[in-house]
C-alpha cells in the first residue's frame, strides 16, 4: 500500500466525504419537534441556562412592567463593573491586568500589599523550562500560533511532576504559571514562525520582572524592545476587557465541560484554546481588519458617507468582501444597545489613533459604526438592537500597536487564560458531576443486512 501524504485529499476521500454529507444532514423540523435549542440558544438568542457562576456577569436587558427591555450593556467581574474597574486603575495610573486577574481568581480586589505580592508571584513563574523554546517552540513552527500555543501547553504537562493533581492548591499553581508564561509562548511562537517560515530575523527577548504583562508583550515582540506608555496602557486595557465574559462563551464553557471530567489543567486549557481558535469565537477582529482593508480598496473616497453606506449594503447583500452577508464587528450574541467593552475601548482608541497619525482611519471606523446600525436596521429584521462589539475596535488597536495579525487571537488567549483559570477552579470546587447533556437521536431503526447482500 502506498504511503499517503498527510495533506493529500484523494478521490476516495472526496467520495467518502460526499457519503458522509449525504447521510448526516438533520432535518430542521426535528429541532422544533424535540424543542432543541440550536447552539444552546432560544429563538431570541438567549442562552440556555447551563450552570451557575460567581466569576462574571453580563447585563443586556432589564425588567420593566414585567417585560424584558434592552438596556445599555454592562459587564461585571466578581460584581465589579468593568467600566469602573478600568476607570479606577487609569485614574490611579497603574496597569490593571494583574489586578483584574487577582479579582477573578480570588473574588475581591487586592490591597497594595496583596497586589505587590501577587505581581511578584506571577513574575516568579515567568520563565520556561530549560531549552523549552528551542526544543518545543522552534522545532515545529506552523502558520497558526494558536496550534503552537496549544502544543506548548500540552508539552508543559511533561515537565510538571504533579500534572494530574487536581487539588485546588496545585491547580492554582498551574494556572498562575500558565497566566505568566502565555505571553512568552505566544510571542516566541510568532518569532519562530516569522523566522523559519517567513525568513525574517529571529528575536528572543526575555521578559522583565519589573514590567507588566502588557509591557512585556511589547518588549518581547519588538526588535528594539521599545514602546510608549500609551501603547502599553491601551494593550493593558485590551487584556482586561478580553479576560472574561461570562461562563457561557464557547471557550469558557469548554473549560467547564472538560474540567468536569476530572482531567488535568493542561488538557483543559488546550481544549479552551482549540475553541478560541475557531473564527466564530476568537477570530472576529481579524475579519474586521480585513473588511476595512477591502473597503478602502473599493471606495474612491473614504470620507464619502453615501459611498460607505452603499458598501455596507453590498456587504449585507453578500456582494462585497467575503460575501457572507455580515458587517463584522457589528452585533453581539448578548448585547444589543451597546457592548460596554467597546464603549470603554473607544476613547483610548481615539487617543492612540491621534498619537499614531491615524485620525482618518478612526473617523472611518466611527462612521462605519454609526452607518452600520442604520443599514442593518433598514435591511434586516432582527429581534434586538445592534451595536459595535469589542472586536470592532480591537483589531484596529492591534494594528496600530504593530501586532501582527497572526498574534491577534493568541493575544486574546493571553487575556482569557485568567478567566479560564477562574472558571476551572470554580468548576472543581463546586461541581461533582461530569457535564453530560442529552441528544435526541432522530435516526430511524434499520435492520442488519449481511455483508454479501449489501448493495
Amino acid at each position: 500500500m502506498a504511503v499517503r501524504n498527510i495533506s493529500d485529499i484523494s478521490p476516495e476521500i472526496m467520495d467518502l466525504a460526499a457519503l458522509c454529507e449525504a447521510n448526516t444532514g438533520i432535518d430542521l423540523k426535528f429541532y422544533d419537534q424535540f424543542d432543541v435549542k440550536r447552539g444552546l440558544r432560544d429563538v431570541n438568542g438567549k442562552g440556555v441556562l447551563a450552570g451557575l457562576t460567581e466569576i462574571s456577569d453580563i447585563q443586556s436587558s432589564m425588567m420593566v412592567d414585567g417585560k424584558s427591555v434592552p438596556c445599555e450593556g454592562q459587564l461585571y467581574y466578581r460584581g465589579q463593573n468593568v467600566e469602573s474597574l478600568v476607570a479606577g486603575f487609569i485614574k490611579e495610573k497603574r496597569f490593571g491586568f494583574e489586578e483584574a486577574t487577582y479579582l477573578l481568581l480570588f473574588g475581591k480586589l487586592p490591597n497594595k500589599k496583596q497586589l505587590k505580592d501577587f505581581q511578584d508571584l506571577l513574575n516568579s513563574y515567568r520563565t520556561l523550562p530549560t531549552n523549552f523554546t528551542r526544543d518545543v517552540i522552534m522545532k515545529a513552527p506552523c502558520n497558526d500560533m494558536m496550534n503552537t500555543l496549544a502544543r506548548s501547553v500540552l508539552t508543559l504537562y511533561a515537565y510538571d511532576d504533579k500534572a494530574d493533581d487536581t487539588s485546588i492548591p496545585n491547580v492554582l499553581r498551574q494556572c498562575l504559571m500558565l497566566i505568566s508564561v502565555f505571553p512568552m509562548l505566544a510571542v516566541y511562537s510568532y518569532q519562530a514562525y516569522n523566522h523559519y517560515i517567513c525568513g525574517d530575523s529571529f528575536y528572543i527577548h526575555y521578559p522583565s520582572p519589573e514590567l507588566s504583562t502588557a509591557e512585556n508583550i511589547l518588549r518581547m515582540l519588538r526588535p528594539d524592545m521599545q514602546y510608549t506608555e500609551l501603547e502599553a496602557t491601551v494593550l493593558d486595557i485590551a487584556l482586561v476587557l478580553h479576560m472574561e465574559h461570562g461562563g457561557g462563551n464557547n471557550s469558557t464553557f469548554t473549560t467547564h465541560v472538560v474540567s468536569s471530567s476530572g482531567t488535568d489543567t493542561y488538557s483543559a486549557v488546550a481544549a479552551a484554546l482549540g475553541s478560541l481558535k475557531g473564527p466564530k469565537h476568537g477570530g472576529a477582529n481579524i475579519k474586521v481588519v480585513e473588511m476595512f482593508a477591502d473597503m478602502r480598496a473599493h471606495l474612491n473616497d473614504i470620507t464619502d458617507e453615501e459611498e460607505i453606506r452603499n458598501y455596507l449594503i453590498r456587504l449585507l447583500n453578500k456582494e462585497a468582501f467575503d460575501k457572507k452577508g455580515l458587517i463584522y464587528g457589528m452585533g453581539h450574541a448578548v448585547y444589543s444597545i451597546s457592548d460596554p467593552r467597546a464603549k470603554v475601548f473607544k476613547g483610548f482608541v481615539e487617543k492612540l489613533a491621534i498619537a499614531k497619525g491615524r485620525e482618518k482611519d478612526f473617523i472611518l471606523y466611527s462612521t462605519v459604526e454609526r452607518l452600520a446600525k442604520e443599514v442593518i436596521a433598514e435591511r434586516r429584521h432582527i429581534y434586538k438592537g445592534v451595536s459595535a462589539n469589542v472586536d470592532f475596535y480591537s483589531g484596529f488597536v492591534y494594528s496600530m500597536l504593530d501586532l501582527p495579525t497572526k498574534l491577534f487571537t493568541p493575544i486574546f488567549a493571553v487575556a482569557r487564560i485568567s478567566g479560564w483559570s477562574a472558571h476551572r477552579i470554580e468548576e472543581l470546587i463546586n461541581a461533582d458531576k461530569i457535564i453530560r447533556p442529552a441528544y435526541a437521536c432522530v435516526q430511524e431503526r434499520v435492520p442488519y443486512v449481511p455483508l454479501e447482500e449489501r448493495e
